[in-house]
């Protein structure tokens, strides 16, 4: 039985450069799979105030989440040989705050 994933559409767009220029605009869309329920991760991530700003909160939980989905689709992709080694305990350690 194949595995069921939530589906996300996202948006990423440049909002000012760092020289302050607005010009040109940039954006990118796209689709994803992923197992887990972004939203509820990054709530929970938020509430464990490991971050005193909530907008790094999200961008880690949101972050950690794209990534971590794409090391577990090619696990046995040898870029990934020393962190499959330590993301679990990584991951233990997140959940446990």
């Amino acid at each position: 039985m194949e595995k069921r994933s939530n589906k996300y559409y996202l948006t990423l767009s440049l909002k000012e450069y760092a020289n302050g220029e607005t010009e040109p605009a940039k954006e990118l869309g796209i689709e994803f799979d992923n197992h887990d329920e972004i939203f509820g991760i990054i709530e929970r991530i938020r509430e464990k105030n490991i971050f005193e700003n909530p907008s790094e909160a999200t961008q880690f939980a949101l972050g950690l989440k794209l990534f971590s989905e794409i090391k577990l689709k090619h696990r046995k992709n040898p870029l990934f040989d020393e962190l499959n080694e330590v993301f679990p305990i990584f991951m233990k350690k997140l959940k446990s705050l």
